[in-house]
């Protein structure tokens, strides 16, 4: 049976906003295995590892009773579900905002004016905590599904829900009022997992590569050519990790700079290079660093 095979189990959102950055990660990872949404698990043919293609909002009880021992999942749904897991890693992806929405002509201006307001929510244990450390008494009206919908249709006068880019509750007539947490996908390991020897081994071997590949991400690896004179200016310019290789090249007075820039710098970063000496910049995408 796959619950008593030995292996490695991780759950991932079967179809969902995680559910492509979930598989890039773990392919990044040099896990080997096909993804198939209609099938419970995918096995990896190099590591001892199975994914699970679960429903997101069950990822954190599976992990929780052992039935996965890793899971990728929204840290809104974590904290709703209050699933006893131990989180491993924020994993940069899957942002969003758990944000208070009211209608475009609501007459509330402050967090106290929510006091008796009805409030449409999927997150009702969320929105308690909230309510409650603002000892603010409102009325939750829990929802399974278009929640933007509630105030059109007089069951709530305001909503607490996911927003990602706005777009969806700006068509509804909403407009974004407090933002409740912030949220981004976690990868969790069950609290049995990390005490089994066998698997604790395996979880760390998986952690490397899931930090390595954390670490790589927006940063780009940069290989220049420049006069040897100037390798002190360029340092200045891109400090590196710690800092950059220097190598000399065939060419008298010549070497060749290595170094790591995010990629948010990157083209500032370029046009200095350039204006200070270097030549033949090249610049590549980094998969994965291991500190």
């Amino acid at each position: 049976m796959l619950a008593k095979n030995g292996r490695l189990k991780i759950a991932i959102q079967r179809n969902g906003r995680l559910t492509d950055d979930s598989i890039t990660l773990l392919k990044t990872c040099g896990l080997n295995f096909e993804f198939q949404k209609q099938s419970l698990y995918s096995p990896c043919s190099n590591f001892e590892l199975d994914i699970l293609a679960i429903r997101d909002d069950d990822i954190p009880e599976y992990v929780q009773d052992g039935v996965a021992d890793l899971g990728i999942i929204g840290e809104n749904v974590l904290k709703e579900r209050n699933a006893k897991v131990e989180i491993l890693a924020p994993l940069g992806f899957g942002e969003c905002k758990l944000t208070i929405s009211i209608p475009q002509k609501s007459k509330i201006k402050k967090i106290s004016d929510l006091k008796g307001k009805r409030i449409g929510t999927t997150y009702p244990q969320i929105l308690k905590k909230f309510l409650d450390s603002n000892r603010i008494e409102a009325k939750i009206v829990k929802l399974s599904g278009s929640v933007e919908l509630a105030p059109s249709l007089d069951v709530a006068d305001a909503i607490c829900d996911i927003v990602s880019t706005g777009t969806t509750a700006k068509m509804s007539g909403l407009k974004p009022f407090y933002t409740v947490m912030e949220s981004q996908a976690m990868l969790i390991s069950n609290l049995n997992s990390m005490r089994d020897k066998k698997k604790r081994k395996l979880i760390d071997r998986l952690m490397i590569r899931v930090r390595g590949f954390l670490e790589a991400r927006g940063k780009r690896y940069l290989m220049m050519n420049a006069p040897a004179k100037s390798v002190e200016k360029l340092k200045r310019i891109i400090p590196g990790l710690k800092s950059p290789t220097v190598v000399p090249l065939a060419e008298n007075n010549m070497v060749a700079i290595h170094s790591v820039v995010a990629e948010n710098v990157f083209w500032d970063v370029m046009e200095k290079l350039k204006n200070a000496g270097a030549s033949d910049i090249i610049v590549v995408p980094i998969e994965t660093i291991i500190r």
